[in-house]
């Protein structure tokens, strides 16, 4: 099973999945934009009290205002402040209520912690909290977590824990259902970019971050058999250590302890955040190079695939032996390189680490800006819902109380990440091979979600500030830690929380434009530069905008 496949499981998927297919629940507070008033904006500061690291941000340009920007900045890391439990120094998946007194979520992920690691660099680097402060924090966090239950012989860490007490979660919050404790290629993923980043950023934590890194082996994720025929393997999901309820195959790809059980899914689309441990693994020689190239780009385009969203354009490509189908998805005269859900998580949150773009000018470089200008003119022009940025984030109305959201028309999905609440259908059919159902719907009340604008300034920095600006204004989603985490755009209905990892998202993307890429260039130094650079670098894709 793949892990695009309609039979995926939410019970090893990442916390996105997971929660999108509502298997946790956490509550919402709800308002309406028009009932809401206005976070109070103070006064744009001066311009020598901004932070030196901010001024270096010449490329940002045209008319954004710094001062908004701090101010968005200090604000997002007050609601992250609110989520760490003080005595752990872990932060909750999420928070709503007021901030001096949050409701947390009572759980966190390996995920959601490297997100605060790497975005108290970012509060230092803005000079929002001291240099002192930035150790405490980080110390603290670290030596949670060298104390927390992992898996010893591969040293990846449980998917949830409670973040007052470390204690692997075996019953959910919630709702009081059994989990069987899982330990995700991804989730470890993101940690270990944030100690790669954290280690290089404050040296002072860097022997504790390197001691956790130096045991979290990505090899044992990787099934070298995953694709028959095909020089190189994928990742799986994840896997227990205990025999889970679901599906499973038994193995251990390390030969070192116990067999373990392996998710049936294997990670095999390309623009997808899984390639963030890709990256990792092969940089630290535990997954081999060949592995880039056996994700798919597109799925191929012959009508034995015709129940995905469109037939993909493109051609064939060989890298390291192996054949790649360097397909792409027809969308406003461009051709885009889909991710499965057509989000802006999916397909740049692993831009926040590795400067893609810039290492792969010929296929990242291309599909990041043409998925950055998909989104905007979707949200602006095809749908018209006036504002734009569509990614995996909360649900305005709750029940479920998350959703994907996306583009569907970039995104693979049969089902679609829709981008309104009311699920519209996007199906314009495959090719000859099968005729759509809703070529041109009509779209309801759009969903945009602020962390993906956020991550778009990147590629169109006045756009999305502009997108922002115009939805703290406009729109009211805006509160004491910054942007709530989605809203909906005709009814103003906003799902009034904060959740951690897209709070993350935000000041890492903030970091990067306005900080001299503080993220990349602590993320990349050493073997990230020397082996994935050279590695992206030489592939082509089928993106570009139509002649």
């Amino acid at each position: 099973m793949t892990d695009s496949a309609l039979t995926r499981n939410p019970f090893v998927a990442t916390r996105r999945q997971l929660l999108a297919g509502g298997a946790a629940v956490a509550a919402v507070t709800l308002t309406t934009a028009q009932a809401t008033s206005a976070h109070a904006a103070p006064a744009p500061a001066p311009a020598s009290a901004m932070p030196a690291a901010f001024t270096r941000a010449g490329h940002a340009g045209g008319h954004i205002d710094h001062a908004t920007i701090l101010r968005w900045a200090r604000d997002t890391w007050a609601s992250v402040v609110a989520m760490v439990a003080p005595g752990t120094g872990l932060p909750a998946d999420n928070i709503s209520g007021p901030l001096a007194s949050p409701t947390r979520s009572g759980y966190t992920s390996p995920t959601n912690i490297g997100g605060y690691l790497w975005s108290t660099v970012v509060a230092r680097e803005l000079g929002i909290i001291s240099a002192g402060e930035c150790r405490r924090r980080l110390t603290q966090t670290l030596t949670t977590m060298s104390r927390l239950k992992h898996h010893v012989p591969s040293g990846m860490f449980y998917n949830w824990y409670d973040e007052a007490t470390g204690d692997v979660i075996t019953v959910w919050p919630s709702d009081g259902s059994k989990i069987y404790p899982f330990l995700s290629s991804v989730d470890n993923g993101w940690f270990a970019a944030s100690l790669m980043v954290v280690r290089n950023a404050e040296p002072a934590v860097a022997g504790l971050a390197n001691k956790l890194l130096s045991k979290m082996n990505f090899g044992m994720y990787y099934d070298p058999n995953a694709r028959p025929g095909i020089a190189a393997g994928l990742l799986h999901g994840g896997f227990y250590d205990t025999v889970p309820a679901v599906g499973y195959t038994v193995g251990n790809y390390l030969h070192n302890g116990p067999d373990v059980y392996y998710t049936l899914n294997h990670y095999d689309i390309h623009v997808t955040e899984p390639r963030i441990a890709s990256y990792i693994g092969i940089a630290h020689g535990q997954v081999p190079p060949a592995h880039y190239f056996a994700t798919q780009r597109v799925f191929p385009s012959s009508c034995d695939w015709d129940w995905l969203k469109e037939q993909p354009v493109g051609g064939h490509h060989t890298y390291y032996g192996i054949d790649v189908f360097e397909g792409a998805y027809t969308y406003r005269g461009m051709h885009i390189v889909p991710s499965w859900g057509g989000d802006m998580f999916e397909a740049l949150m692993p831009d926040l680490f590795v400067p893609e773009a810039s290492w792969a000018p010929r296929s990242w470089g291309v599909n990041h800006a043409l998925t950055v200008r998909a989104h905007r003119e979707f949200g602006l022009e095809d749908a018209k819902y006036g504002y734009w940025g569509f990614s995996p984030a909360s649900r305005p109305g709750g029940n479920p109380d998350y959703s994907a959201w996306g583009v569907e028309a970039i995104g693979m999905s049969p089902g679609g990440y829709p981008s309104d609440m009311e699920n519209t259908v996007f199906d314009p059919g495959f090719g000859t091979c099968r005729v759509g159902t809703a070529p041109n719907p009509t779209w309801g009340d759009g969903v945009v979600t602020p962390h993906a604008a956020f991550l778009a300034m990147q590629y169109e920095p006045q756009q999305a500030y502009d997108n922002l600006a115009k939805i703290e204004r406009e729109l009211k989603a805006y509160g004491e830690g910054g942007f709530y985490d989605a809203v909906a755009v005709k009814s103003g209905v906003i799902a009034k929380r904060y959740l951690s990892l897209d709070q993350a998202m935000v000041l890492g993307a903030i970091g990067n434009v306005f900080c001299d890429n503080v993220i990349r260039r602590n993320f990349i130094k050493g073997e990230v530069q020397s082996t994935i650079k050279p590695l992206i670098g030489i592939e082509e894709f089928g993106a570009g905008v139509i002649s």
